[in-house]
Order: structure tokens, then C-alpha cells, then sequence
């Protein structure tokens, strides 16, 4: 069992001030697999505190300075990649070859991406032709708090860190208190890279302690959270008597529109997307709109699918579903079956309980609703688990409709082979991501949402320009 109790503040490993112990738990099997310490004030306080007194110096340190240590951090990463695929398969139960890949390697692939636009960038631009001796000026908004989930911790992890301090900003880390270990991982890569004391400090901690006080502090400029949107509400609250900057990556109830033209792969896609990483991803298309002509056989597919689905423990390989990450998850996505069932939602796949075999461990059976009406609980609230809600519609207004029908807008899809319409569907469409048939996003592609999807942006320019300030200045 791994135990690492220790913070890092200022450059150094620390205990907490007051003794706080915390069992994680492995999801694959319910038992402990680490003990770590939650931070409260005084610790919070002395992070605050490092990332202040580092700030004037780092924000002044030359931007080819920062590059390349951020080039360094970037291959210790890699070097050490197979060692953090371990740590997130054991703390969320990420299946270990989607650990070792797409968990582990988005790190890599995030840092990559914002080294190539941080060669380019320019913080000191001309206003125009029209005001010569005007300039704009992007500098470094400061101290930020960033608080990272559970589901993809490196994804998140390297979006917030990298573009923030590549700026020069300080910060000050809190991840899911549920799955710290990739984090804790990350902060030694950090140290073995050499930044400065206090650039980068990590306090574990939950929500209602570390949180609450890095996003209430009077001594941060900047918090960037991605979680619920309730959680969001409770930061966006907290951070307002000190008028912070708040941007906030939160839920999805992405709706995957399927009509009668799309491609023979589209509905197995749609159930493969909503079924990734267990189903825990805030942009999963976990609403499939399906037009009339094409319903009963998509239906058929997409059960036919979810009951070919394996879910095994997460030390296999293979390309299985593994466990959800603790029992809260668990107990909140039976009770959302439970209400699906109840709601008069005709169950086609999986149901309640764990998967046959599997009687230790957060599984869930891959479970498919039919007859799904868009004002149903299932189809309106985040379930983040393996189940998807198939929706019959009829015209292409009706579809956008149902699809704009939520309080979330973050990922949307859209499957035609009629151009013109996949075009006028997604500029219908009120989500910050549409894709469409298949096509995944470019590296750099901003990543965001609309409603209560949350506000800002990560990856690429965009995710560099949130831990910015625009000064204007004249008569240079």
C-alpha cells in the first residue's frame, strides 16, 4: 500500500500541519490502496503564501527560461509514463491499457501541444496601424488556485498547470482527494524538473476545506475548476467578494444527433464514445437522437453492442469497461437506472446491479434506455456512468430542439452524410464542441462549453489567453 502524507510547498515535501489522514480507495476491488493527508487552512495558507512570494520573480524569469523547463518536465513525463498509467489505474480503475494510453499519454500529448503555441505567442502586440504608439500587453494574471477531478486527472492536471505557469503565473494545486496519487506523481516530476520554490505547490484536500479556501482567499487572482456544475455554483460563490477570475469546465449532456443518412458506424460509434472510461466523461454523447427511419435498427445495434460489451477488472488488458471510480458513483448511477426504469423507459441492456462475476468492485453493467423522452431525468441530469438514453425524433428542427433542450452545452454530435445540413445543425447547435461523423477534434482545439457547462476555455491559445491580463497602454 503506498503512503505519502506529504504536501509540496515551497519547493519541499512538508507534512501537514495538523494530522488528517485519508484512505483512498482502489475501485477495482473496494480496499485501500493508499493513505494520504487532507490539508485545511494553515496549510492552504503556506502554499498561498509560497506562490505569492515566488510570483514577482518567476513572472519576470525570460519566456524562453520557462519553455525550456517545461520542455524538461516534459520528457521526465515521458520517461516516466508507465509509471503514472499505474497510479491511475489503481486510484479511478481505469482498465491499465486505457491508463497506460489515452489516461497517461494526454499528459504528454497536452504538454506537446501548449509548447508549440508558447514558441509562438507574443506578449507585447501593436494596438494598429492607426495608434503606433499604443501597445497591448498579455501578462501573467498571478496566483491561481486550480482544482482538478477524478476522471481524467493528468487531462486536467496538465491544462490548468502547463499554460499557467509557461506565463508566469504561480500556483497552487488541489486534485480529487479520491485519486491524488497521479498528482502527487506529477508534483516530483515538477521538483526533478527544477522549477523555482513556489511556482508549483500541491495540497490534497476536499472540496468543502482546500477548496473552499483557495477559491474564497484574498491572495489568488485566479481559480480554474472543472467538476459539477453544483460544485461550480459553490466556487463561483466563494470567490465572489474578491472578484477572482472563475473559469469553470463543468458537466455535459451531450446529444449525439443520428440521422437517417449517417454512416452504418455511427450508432456503435455513439455507444463506444458514451461507454469511454466508463462512461465518466463530462463531453460523453450520452443522449442519442435517432431519426425515425432509422430508430428500431439503431436500437437493435446499440444493444446488441452494450451486451457485447466486456467489463473486467482493471489489471486486464484489452479494451474492457473497468470499474467507476468510488461507491458514491456507484450508488448515484443505480439510483438514476432505478429512475429510468421507473421514469417508463424501455430497458434494452444491463439494469441494475453489478455485472455476472463481479461481486467486489464499483462495475456497471453497460445499460442501454429505448423510448427515451427528452424531459425524463435520464435524459436531463449528468449520470457519468455506462448508460445511454436513445431519443426518437422526426425533422431536422425537431432534433435540434431536444439537443438544445438542456441545461448543459458542452459537447454535441452530429451524423449525416448531407453536408449542408451536418453544417446548418452544428451552428444550430448551443454547445462550445461539435463533432461530426467521427471526426475528433485538432490538437489545440479549445475545450469548453456553453449554459451550465461552464465559462472559459482550455487547450491551445485559448487555454493559454485564460491565465492572461490585457494591459493597454499609450504613449510608448
Amino acid at each position: 500500500m503506498i503512503e505519502n502524507l506529504k504536501f509540496y510547498i515551497d519547493g519541499q515535501w512538508v507534512l501537514p500541519q495538523v494530522k488528517n489522514d485519508f484512505n483512498v480507495i482502489n475501485p477495482a476491488n473496494e480496499e485501500v490502496c493508499a493513505t494520504i493527508s487532507l490539508g485545511d487552512k494553515a496549510d492552504t495558507d503556506a502554499a498561498v503564501a509560497a506562490a505569492n512570494k515566488a510570483f514577482p520573480s518567476w513572472s519576470a524569469t525570460p519566456h524562453a527560461e520557462r519553455i525550456k523547463l517545461i520542455e524538461k518536465l516534459s520528457d521526465i513525463y515521458e520517461a516516466r509514463r508507465a509509471e503514472m498509467g499505474k497510479m491511475i489505474s489503481i486510484e479511478m480503475g481505469a482498465p491499465i491499457d486505457l491508463a497506460m494510453g489515452s489516461q497517461a499519454g494526454c499528459g504528454t500529448g497536452h504538454i506537446a501541444d501548449f509548447l508549440v503555441e508558447l514558441k509562438k505567442i507574443k506578449f507585447e502586440r501593436m494596438l494598429g496601424d492607426h495608434a503606433p504608439n499604443d501597445r497591448i500587453f498579455m501578462e501573467p494574471i498571478g496566483v491561481c488556485g486550480l482544482i482538478t477531478p477524478w476522471n481524467w486527472p493528468m487531462n486536467q492536471v496538465t491544462l490548468k498547470v502547463i499554460p499557467a505557469i509557461a506565463v508566469g503565473c504561480t500556483v497552487v494545486l488541489k486534485p480529487s482527494e479520491i485519486a491524488p496519487l497521479s498528482s502527487l506523481l506529477f508534483a516530483e516530476m515538477m521538483d526533478e524538473a527544477g522549477f523555482p520554490k513556489g511556482v508549483f505547490n500541491l495540497v490534497n484536500g476536499d472540496g468543502v476545506g482546500v477548496g473552499s479556501q483557495l477559491s474564497a482567499h484574498e491572495n489568488i487572482q485566479m481559480i480554474s475548476f472543472t467538476g459539477s456544475s453544483r460544485a461550480g455554483v459553490l466556487i463561483s460563490q466563494a470567490a465572489a467578494p474578491t472578484i477572482k477570475r472563475v473559469s469553470l469546465e463543468l458537466g455535459g449532456k451531450g446529444a449525439n444527433v443520428i440521422f437517417d443518412d449517417a454512416d452504418k458506424q455511427a450508432v456503435q460509434r455513439g455507444v463506444e464514445q458514451c461507454f469511454n472510461n466508463s462512461g465518466q466523461s463530462c463531453n460523453a454523447p450520452t443522449r442519442m437522437l435517432v431519426q425515425r427511419g432509422r430508430y428500431d435498427e439503431a436500437v437493435k445495434q446499440a444493444t446488441q453492442y452494450a451486451q457485447n460489451t466486456p467489463v473486467k477488472l482493471s489489471s486486464e488488458n484489452g479494451s474492457h469497461l473497468g470499474p467507476v471510480v468510488s461507491q458514491v458513483q456507484y450508488d448515484k448511477i443505480q439510483n438514476l437506472i432505478e429512475v429510468g426504469i421507473n421514469e417508463g423507459a424501455k430497458l434494452v441492456a444491463g439494469g441494475l446491479g453489478r455485472p455476472q462475476g463481479l461481486n467486489r468492485g464499483y462495475y456497471i453493467r453497460p445499460t442501454i434506455f429505448a423510448d427515451v423522452s427528452n424531459d425524463m431525468r435520464i435524459a436531463q441530469e449528468e449520470i457519468f456512468g455506462p448508460v445511454l438514453s436513445i431519443i426518437p425524433f422526426d425533422s431536422e428542427e425537431e432534433a435540434v430542439q431536444i439537443a438544445n433542450d438542456s441545461l448543459y452545452g458542452l459537447t454535441h454530435y452530429v451524423q449525416t452524410q448531407d453536408k449542408d445540413k451536418a453544417h446548418r445543425v452544428a451552428k444550430a447547435l448551443r454547445a462550445g464542441m461539435v463533432e461530426i461523423n467521427g471526426h475528433s477534434r485538432g490538437a489545440g482545439a479549445p475545450f469548453g462549453g456553453y449554459k451550465q457547462s461552464g465559462n472559459g476555455r482550455e487547450a491551445g491559445i485559448w487555454g493559454i489567453d485564460d491565465f492572461l491580463e490585457v494591459k493597454s497602454v499609450s504613449g510608448w
